[in-house]
């Protein structure tokens, strides 16, 4: 069987114009299949990335984004004092009531309109997200009607430079700062003092209250509390799990436009490798009677050309990963299904995206090769031999 394979990886070197045309076409499918897998993995680890596993975040009870989310100030008060949450040395409870809009805001690139989502936040916001840190300028003061941009943001709208200002809730807010959330969802928000921007607003409610809960203990009790609560009328869930579901639903879609696409362009692939192989069974006919000669089993014969299909499609699925790898280094914008608001978000290459990759190859490469080698493996030792 060792001396088929070295057979086989001879002849692909041997027929090197046709071996990189048949792993070219399988590896521009491979590289599509990659992206969208990357795109969908770009989408959740963003928001995933948004929420803190010690973090727990109350909104309205039938609420799924915060949105349509309202808690009142008397709601927010009583989730403050809950012995649950974390306390600092001076006895403040780590706890950020923000109030969360949608505002329309124009492109730098086209001039357009795009949903932005505008949070206020309060001075323990800042604390309950660690990755999120200011990049340049200062911190909004409270009470002004100053904030500070995300990255994406900055790099996207309209006079969202720093000393630049950006008009919504009929007022001019001044851009004093620009933050950095590594990647996160709040790389595409704009943050300013909860209290400025409700009264811009209009609201008399926050959209949701974020506490720091470390313990899984803690924060079933608080939730079983908060929940059963006659005074309250709020939904209690961890942070991490809450910004994972806003992803769901989208990236599921892009999995599966993605995957189904794909598979309709892989139908190419394959039968470029059933002629490669083809080709290569009729030209190599007197050397299958030969092997056949020699002892060879028709199973055995079946296997050889089987595995250099699918030596085929394992070079076009490494030469996919590598193409769609380059991917990295760039960013998409879309609007968030969850929120309507825009998101910026970058591909992101995984071990498993890549196994995927590798055996969206391999399957290529055996569908493409099973009828070229049973046809290999049928015929005839007399008639093979003749053949001219």
């Amino acid at each position: 069987m060792g001396l088929l394979l070295n057979y086989s990886l001879r002849n692909l070197r041997t027929r090197k114009l046709t071996t990189i045309l048949t792993a070219g076409g399988m590896a521009l499918v491979s590289s599509v299949f990659a992206a969208v897998l990357m795109l969908a993995e770009g989408l959740e680890q963003t928001l995933r990335d948004t929420g803190s596993p010690e973090n727990a975040i109350i909104l309205r009870g039938s609420a799924e984004t915060e949105i349509s989310s309202l808690v009142s100030r008397d709601e927010a008060s009583i989730v403050e004092i809950q012995p649950e949450v974390t306390r600092s040395e001076m006895g403040d409870a780590f706890a950020a009531k923000e109030s969360v809009v949608l505002v329309a805001l124009p492109k730098r690139s086209s001039g357009s309109p795009t949903n932005v989502m505008v949070r206020g936040v309060g001075s323990n916001s800042s604390l309950l997200r660690p990755q999120v840190r200011l990049v340049a300028g200062r911190y909004f003061r409270h009470g002004a009607r100053e904030i500070i941009i995300g990255r994406s943001i900055a790099q996207r709208i309209e006079e969202g430079i720093l000393g630049g200002t950006l008009h919504f809730a009929l007022s001019d807010w001044t851009i004093v700062g620009i933050l950095d959330a590594g990647g996160a969802g709040f790389d595409s928000e704009v943050w300013g003092d909860a209290n400025q921007l409700m009264a811009a607003f209009r609201r008399n409610s926050y959209s949701s209250v974020t506490v720091r809960v470390p313990g899984d203990r803690d924060f079933s009790a608080l939730k079983k509390r908060l929940e059963s609560d006659p005074r309250l009328s709020v939904q209690v869930k961890r942070e991490i799990e809450f910004y994972k579901e806003q992803s769901d639903v989208m990236a599921r879609f892009i999995r599966i436009l993605g995957t189904g696409m794909t598979t309709f362009f892989s139908i190419g692939a394959i039968l470029g490798a059933m002629v490669t192989m083809y080709t290569a069974v009729a030209a190599r006919t007197r050397e299958i009677g030969a092997l056949r000669a020699l002892g060879f089993g028709r199973w055995t014969i079946l296997a050889a050309f089987l595995a250099e299909s699918l030596l085929l499609g394992l070079m076009g699925g490494a030469a996919g990963i590598a193409c769609s790898s380059l991917l990295q280094f760039s960013s998409i914008s879309t609007v968030n299904w969850g929120t309507f608001s825009e998101l910026v978000f970058g591909f992101k290459l995984t071990v498993t995206i890549a196994l995927y990759t590798l055996g969206f190859g391999a399957a290529m490469g055996i569908l493409g090769g099973i009828l070229p080698a049973w046809r290999a493996a049928g015929l005839n030792i007399v008639d093979a031999l003749r053949a001219s």
